[in-house]
């Protein structure tokens, strides 16, 4: 059954995407550019040749997501959410009139310049905007700035493709302090006899020892958990202000979920031992995402739009 539904849908998406695709104009032109910008960036695209010994700047991105257990994973899967969106979003994108729009080279322009400063000052994460704006331009050029409106949202979803690398400190270690401190008060609260010492837990005998590290932090949860917020937020509601808190609850979400993560660590090493303790710290990295997606999806519910307002047409360039 579930096979000939897959098919069903493959049938679908077959037949709709040979509906739209001829009525797509400048896309050989398009797809030529494109392949050029790339390869400007794969040949030229990197200039930090004493941390990654390579010239491109593709290559760089994929070291830099597997690096640290691939706390930046998740930059390999964006793009692929990307082009779902847009599939999703493809009457309001190549349903309209589409033109040749040259004032769109300027973006471009824009693009290349902040790629050159990007090259010559040693910072591939600048590089890695200015590759994004060129494309984001190079479409405007083929398909018109009605286009570029309605496409902001979800390419601007490719910005959780720039590694932080390094930078991810200035939040991993608060969050680390918060995560550290909020478990062990739970657990002192609950009649466990334990101690923090920053992000370092103890019990009182000092048996066994924990490290709220970087990743237990929060970056890893936080940046998805943004990424998720975000497109939860701009395809369930109409209203800036709703988006905004479903946004901005990343979070305090990301808290939460590291916090039940970490205080059922210490419950349980604290009943069964250590020995359990590690079993739960490394097999279920899931309760963050879960506790987080089920507070969630609480919030949506109670952030839910009026039926008046959630069927409303939605203005061109906004419409989720």
């Amino acid at each position: 059954m579930n096979e000939v539904k897959q098919l069903g849908i493959l049938e679908e998406f077959r037949l709709e995407f040979q509906a739209i695709w001829p009525r797509v104009p400048n896309k050989g032109m398009l797809f030529a550019l494109c392949a050029l910008w790339l390869m400007l960036f794969h040949f030229l695209g990197n200039s930090t040749f004493g941390y990654v010994k390579t010239a491109s700047l593709l290559e760089w991105m994929v070291n830099a997501y597997r690096a640290n257990d691939w706390d930046e994973g998740h930059g390999l899967v964006v793009p692929l959410i990307v082009a779902g969106l847009m599939w999703w979003k493809r009457k309001e994108l190549w349903g309209g009139p589409l033109e040749l729009w040259p004032p769109a080279l300027a973006i471009v322009g824009v693009a290349a310049g902040l790629h050159l400063l990007g090259y010559l000052i040693q910072q591939p994460r600048i590089s890695i905007v200015a590759m994004f704006l060129g494309l984001y331009g190079l479409m405007g050029l083929a398909w018109g700035p009605r286009f570029l409106r309605a496409c902001w949202f979800p390419y601007v979803l490719l910005v959780f493709c720039i590694p932080l690398g390094s930078l991810a400190e200035i939040v991993t270690f608060p969050l680390r302090m918060v995560v550290t401190y909020i478990s062990v008060g739970i657990a002192q609260a609950l009649g466990f006899d334990v101690l923090r010492e920053g992000s370092l837990i103890y019990d009182a005998q000092r048996t066994y020892r924990y490290d709220v590290a970087p990743a237990c932090s929060g970056i890893r949860s936080l940046m998805s958990l943004l990424a998720l917020t975000v497109i939860f937020g701009m395809t369930a509601f109409r209203t800036a202000w709703r988006r905004w808190v479903m946004v901005l609850a990343a979070v305090p979400l990301a808290v939460l979920g590291n916090v039940a993560r970490i205080t059922f660590t210490i419950l349980v090493t604290e009943v069964f031992g250590q020995s359990y303790g590690v079993s739960v710290e490394q097999r279920f990295g899931f309760v963050t995402f879960a506790v987080a997606i089920g507070c969630l999806l609480l919030l949506e519910q109670w952030l839910r739009e009026p039926e008046a307002v959630r069927s409303a047409p939605a203005r061109a360039g906004t419409e989720a």
